[in-house]
């Protein structure tokens, strides 16, 4: 088994994976209770789905019985530049940098499965699932049962090889490997990711209240944002990489692999104005193939009024006039809002 493990590495690294990690489906016995109180408090918001689902998402033994191994892995996706550089643009767009090019659940699964594949080679009888988050999945924990890297402050997942820029994967086979020891965590006294959250998420180190998460805000909140964090939202329309890009972990990342993970030039500062006027078709075609087509166009261009009422620009004040009529009523509130900012 050990040779099959070398060898499964290999296939990885050769598929694009800079880690592997592997932990059995009953390693993360704290999930459950964890998450229990995560969806208790009220911090997963308008995420029904959390809730609705919490005893696969907590038990991934209970996902699939028959898996015995959970292989966890880890792509890169580093930016080439400064990812706080944009927020100074306050005319234009700021975009989490995952986002910035091709969905990532289309390149990992497609990783995933290329390594499961030459994995049922070696195993002819044995079976696969693979995961990207979309399924009741915890691949943080399991990646850290795993020894990928421990989950910090901010919540995410860091490694000392290679900080915190990097998308994970499950594999889950009928295959019993021999589990990785947990990865220990390293943050030590720092609160550089808490310091710098612009709405104040953490209750605390280690918890997250994604209600006030900007990510959350533009992602998965439906309606009007409540007012007061409108403002702190700055230029940020879809996601937010402040926590992330203040860890000092990040000083060991690594390369992205592959290049549709780098900026599109389209997408990497945006004018604020050229983003309002999207129709539904427009939407569709800049974000074609992207992991922001499934916000909508609603949804999008509420976010981008928010930025504009926050842009200080009296420039883009027609932009948002032209929206208070909007036939979606979170739309034609935010565009309210902005004329009354810029006011």
């Amino acid at each position: 088994m050990t040779r099959l493990r070398t060898a499964l590495e290999a296939e990885a690294k050769a598929a694009g994976f800079a880690k592997l990690g592997i932990c059995r489906p009953d390693a993360i016995p704290q999930a459950p209770g964890r998450l229990a109180t995560f969806v208790g408090r009220g911090y997963h918001g308008q995420m029904a789905w959390m809730a609705e689902r919490m005893a696969w998402r907590g038990n991934p033994a209970a996902l699939w019985p028959r898996a015995k191994s959970v292989i966890m892995l880890a792509e890169p996706y580093t930016p080439e530049s400064d990812p706080m550089a944009p927020l100074d643009r306050r005319d234009r767009a700021t975009i989490s940098v995952y986002a910035q090019n091709r969905d990532y659940h289309d390149l990992v699964k497609t990783r995933l499965k290329r390594v499961g594949r030459w994995l049922l080679r070696q195993r002819p009888g044995d079976k696969i699932k693979v995961f990207v988050d979309t399924a009741p999945v915890m691949e943080k924990p399991l990646a850290e049962a795993a020894g990928l890297g421990w989950q910090g402050k901010h919540t995410n997942l860091l490694s000392r090889d290679l900080g915190n820029w990097f998308f994970l994967g499950a594999i889950f086979t009928t295959v019993e490997f021999e589990p990785d020891t947990p990865q220990a965590e390293h943050c030590g006294t720092c609160t550089a990711c808490l310091d710098i959250c612009p709405t104040d998420a953490f209750p605390a180190p280690f918890r997250l209240d994604a209600t006030r998460c900007i990510s959350y805000l533009t992602i998965e909140h439906k309606g009007p944002v409540a007012p007061e964090l409108r403002a702190k939202m700055g230029n940020r329309i879809y996601g937010c990489d402040d926590c992330l890009a203040a860890c000092p972990w990040n000083k060991f990342a690594q390369t992205a692999a592959d290049m549709r993970y780098a900026a599109r030039p389209a997408l990497a500062s945006p004018p604020l104005e050229d983003l309002a006027v999207l129709d539904d078709a427009g939407f569709r075609v800049l974000f074609s193939g992207s992991p922001i087509k499934r916000v909508g166009r609603d949804r999008f261009v509420r976010n981008v009024l928010y930025a504009i009422g926050n842009s200080g620009t009296k420039r883009l004040g027609p932009a948002a006039q032209s929206l208070i009529d909007d036939p979606d009523s979170a739309v034609a509130d935010a565009a309210r809002w902005a004329v009354e900012q810029l006011t």
